[in-house]
């Protein structure tokens, strides 16, 4: 999308805000515990380590509404 590159400069708590999603809703889709969400919402993007970064940013930029068939 055009816009991904400044998404890493946004703060978790509002990509989360913007997608409509609760942290506990995502966790449920990143299969986490809630409280990990919690713990990274006061982190810009960038700043969030590998392996939770790599699973969240498809989320937080919407690629799932990609599959959607219309």
């Amino acid at each position: 999308m055009f816009f991904s590159g400044g998404i890493k400069n946004k703060r978790v708590k509002e990509l989360r805000k913007n997608r409509g999603l609760t942290a506990r809703e995502l966790a449920q889709q990143l299969k986490v515990d809630t409280i990990e969400i919690l713990k990274i919402e006061d982190k810009k993007l960038k700043e969030v380590d590998e392996p939770l970064k790599s699973r969240l940013t498809p989320v937080l930029r919407g690629d799932d509404l990609d599959k959607i068939p219309w």
